[in-house]
């Protein structure tokens, strides 16, 4: 809590961006920080309200009102000691969580929250600046050893996890990087990956052996893994792209996001076009792009296409456009279902919503094999006999978009099967997933445990780490028959 009163006297003031024009020619993060005399006013505007809703809203229950008024006095390594207790890491957090903690504070009935989101990156920025931020080796080894199989959120926050509880671990990833969705799904406008560099030293320097370029299912069999390990954790994410299954799909520019968007970011890293695109440069650079998907990885396609520089980019979503302002008295302290603007938005796209994409018209009466247009038609949503919410095509509603590039992005349909799933011989869930439950992530293989999106399906980064932490915390229990990690 901050001061009792202070909701009342201190307005809220977040983080402000640097100006559209000025960002657009840059790949770096545009958020301004506040100083810390007016984040800790900000701190200190969280009431006491006395069930703080914020703890449930967040999906590692971060203790909220301990560290903003932590803030407020001034106690600022303090303030992050309690953040590192139950989010390993915070600046990426702070920087890329949609803020559900924000939604579910008291504050929000009035619209109002307190800026919780700032105030996380905040502290741990600052920690990284004093020096605070240290590696917490163990003071003695268990001799256990444990293999993490994906460096995402969920595999990183396991392998640093179970290395403080003096097991070896050995984080193995697929691609060149560690980071896994971080480094090369997120752009680094919304997340530089130095953050992500920062805490690999820091999780070295903890006993955490990174093993790049390794596949697990195809370089190096699960087998071997569970033959040469004490447990296993998979925590690979949800990597299976939903397709747009419409006749033209084949025609040359039509892509998933991931492809696009991964190639830019192996640009910013300083790869040369060889190894960035080494299957064929996707480009938005003077191009009419659509975008098919209005979540957060649609706002990516659209950041990273106006940085290129396209011509037009136009975003579609096949569901009704939400609400302005959510019905807080039904939907408080939940997620609410409203319209949200991302900075991406800001920098300019067309918006459009209720549209179903019928089929991808190819130039020269397709002859070329090159996308020209996007044929679509407008649709209604509406309850069913059943009850279900239903769509119907409206009448006479056909209209064509001119395409260049088309991105899809349209969610994930789970991790994909072929190599490391199918060899380890895991059940799935009804979705596709692999089966494991959140209170020991264990699969229905011995000694080979589950968590992030590869068990819960596409999710967001708060809620892999909060997996990966769980996990981690039960192979520890697993393998020594107790445990001192959080859950």
């Amino acid at each position: 809590m901050g001061l009792p009163t202070g909701f009342l006297e201190i307005e809220r003031k977040d983080r402000p961006y640097e100006k559209v024009e000025k960002r657009l020619k840059s790949w770096k993060e545009f958020v301004l920080p506040l100083p810390p005399a007016e984040i800790g006013k900000q701190g200190a505007r969280c009431m006491d309200c006395g069930i703080p809703f914020c703890h449930n809203g967040c999906p590692v229950n971060n203790l909220i009102p301990d560290w903003n008024d932590l803030v407020r006095r001034d106690r600022w390594q303090d303030a992050l000691e309690m953040l590192h207790s139950t989010n390993n890491f915070p600046e990426f957090t702070g920087r890329i969580c949609p803020a559900p903690c924000e939604a579910a504070c008291t504050l929000n009935i009035d619209d109002n929250p307190v800026t919780i989101k700032s105030i996380e990156c905040a502290i741990v920025d600052r920690g990284w600046e004093e020096g605070w931020v240290v590696p917490l080796v163990p003071a003695k080894k268990t001799g256990k050893r444990v293999a993490v199989v994906g460096s995402g959120p969920a595999g990183m926050a396991c392998a640093q996890q179970l290395a403080r509880a003096g097991h070896s671990v050995a984080l193995f990833e697929k691609s060149d990087r560690v980071g896994g969705l971080l480094r090369y799904g997120i752009p680094d406008f919304k997340m530089e990956k130095r953050l992500i560099d920062r805490r690999m030293r820091q999780m070295e320097a903890e006993g955490v052996e990174f093993r790049t370029g390794v596949e697990v299912g195809a370089t190096l069999s699960i087998k071997s893994l569970l033959e040469g390990y004490d447990a296993v954790a998979l925590t690979g994410g949800a990597e299976l792209p939903r397709n747009l299954e419409v006749p033209g799909r084949e025609l040359d520019g039509i892509h998933y996001a991931m492809d696009f968007l991964v190639q830019q970011n192996k640009r910013v890293a300083g790869d040369d076009e060889a190894r960035a695109a080494p299957r064929g440069t996707l480009t938005a650079k003077g191009k009419h792009v659509i975008v098919i998907g209005g979540g957060d990885t649609g706002s990516d396609c659209v950041g990273t296409s106006n940085r290129q520089g396209a011509a037009s980019v136009t975003q579609l979503e096949v569901m009704p456009q939400p609400p302005e302002h959510e019905n807080k008295a039904l939907t408080w302290p939940d997620w609410p279902l409203k319209m949200r603007t991302s900075s991406s938005h800001e920098e300019g796209v067309d918006r459009d919503f209720a549209v179903l994409t019928k089929r991808a018209i190819g130039s020269n009466g397709g002859k070329d094999g090159r996308i020209e247009a996007l044929e679509c038609v407008r649709v209604e949503w509406g309850k069913g006999a059943d009850g279900r919410m239903g769509m119907q095509e409206v009448a006479g509603s056909a209209f064509r978009l001119k395409a260049d590039l088309v991105l899809l992005a349209m969610g994930f349909l789970g991790p994909r099967k072929p190599g490391m799933v199918e060899q380890a011989g895991v059940a799935l869930d009804p979705r596709g997933n692999i089966a494991a439950n959140v209170v020991d992530y264990k699969t229905s293989v011995p000694k080979l445990f589950a968590a992030g999106d590869m068990r819960r399906g596409q999710s967001l980064v708060v809620w892999a780490i909060r997996e990966g932490r769980q996990c981690a915390r039960s192979i520890d229990e697993a393998l020594m028959g107790t445990t001192t990690l959080p859950r």
